[in-house]
């Protein structure tokens, strides 16, 4: 990063900045002792026993902004393909008035599993946005969407794993330029399907911002506008193994402890066909049926009180449909499961009405 600084904008004044949750790694050691050719550093931690990504990115927000900072980048700590031209490539859209930039990589159809078939879809349709990598850990901000993120009110998830989401989501709601940069092939410590509290944290974030915003995009009307700067090309994506066996027996074990809440949650008839799959241990939901399992379970989230609980609840069936994603496309290119991944995304906006249906009919209830 401090190359790239001084080889793109040496006239510009720089600080490189580390966020931390007091890491007793030896992580402030490691930076601080790091030459960056005179650009200045500063480590900044949240209190003792306060933990979260979101908290350490709130502290950024404060941070950029008692520095006046005119456009802010952020990498994830481990990122391995990061190289001096990402500097420019990020910083530069919001030199020249953007608020937000998303990136855009070539990245294995089997990484990213959350972002793939619940955050990218889901944002493509129902906030009619066409961001590949809504929850990426690299991008770049003005000071102006800063004091925005800080002014609303934070989700307990938002301080946690949630805070990507809730930035991209409120982001495109409110009037703000976005736009998307290519950055090659994403190369990092890949993060299989989690179960724990990533999945939680991210889902509950977004979920709560769809409801909050609701009235926002179901009157919307448009395509949001993010335009890619840069040439897409398809380059091999990092490899990655997929646990397959554990992942199929995560969705049927957990099928099994959540079936009568999802019994609840789901379209009867959404549901008979789900528990067909599970009692003949094969998982086949294809794109459709996982569109409207997701809005059952977006509207579920709306009405119902015990909120977490509905989120808990869909872990089984985002495991079983990863598990089939995963049989369907074995035997394709990198690049043909990726038009699946699109295509998916394409059959969530084309029922988008189902959700915006029941959204309507509980309001004229209400």
């Amino acid at each position: 990063m401090a190359l790239g600084l001084s080889r793109y904008f040496p006239t510009h004044s720089a600080a490189i900045i580390n966020v931390d949750n007091n890491s007793t790694d030896g992580t402030r050691e490691a930076f601080l002792g790091t030459e960056t050719n005179n650009v200045l550093k500063r480590y900044v931690s949240t209190e003792e026993g306060v933990v979260g990504k979101g908290n350490n990115m709130r502290n950024l927000f404060i941070e950029v902004e008692r520095l006046k900072a005119k456009a802010i980048i952020v990498v994830d700590a481990d990122i391995k393909s990061a190289t001096p031209e990402w500097v420019k490539i990020l910083a530069t859209p919001i030199l020249n008035g953007h608020d937000f930039v998303t990136p855009l990589y070539t990245r294995n159809e089997y990484d990213g599993t959350i972002t793939n078939h619940i955050t990218y879809p889901l944002i493509y349709s129902i906030f009619k946005a066409n961001i590949r990598q809504p929850i990426g850990g690299d991008f770049a901000f003005s000071p102006k969407m800063a004091r925005y993120w800080i002014g609303l009110a934070w989700e307990r998830s938002t301080r946690h794993y949630g805070i990507d989401t809730f930035m991209t989501t409120s982001a495109l709601l409110n009037g703000f330029k976005l736009c998307q940069v290519v950055l090659g092939s994403k190369i990092h410590k890949p993060s299989a399907p989690k179960l724990g509290t990533m999945f939680t944290q991210v889902i509950s974030t977004l979920f709560a911002n769809i409801s909050k915003f609701k009235n926002v995009w179901m009157n919307g009307s448009g395509n949001k506008e993010c335009p890619v700067h840069g040439h897409f090309n398809h380059e091999d994506p990092q490899s990655l193994s997929v646990d397959y066996k554990g992942i199929k027996k995560e969705s049927v074990e957990g099928f099994s402890k959540k079936d009568r809440l999802l019994s609840t949650i789901l379209l009867p008839s959404h549901y008979h066909i789900i528990k067909k799959m599970h009692l003949a241990r094969r998982w086949n939901i294809g794109p459709e049926l996982w569109a409207r399992i997701l809005y059952d379970f977006i509207f579920a989230y709306e009405i119902t009180e015990n909120k977490e609980e509905v989120v808990e609840a869909l872990k089984p069936l985002y495991f079983a449909r990863v598990a089939s994603f995963y049989r369907q496309t074995l035997d394709m290119t990198h690049q043909e499961a990726e038009k699946k991944i699109l295509g998916q995304a394409k059959q969530f906006q084309k029922r988008r009405g189902y959700l915006v249906n029941k959204f309507g009919n509980v309001s004229e209830i209400l």
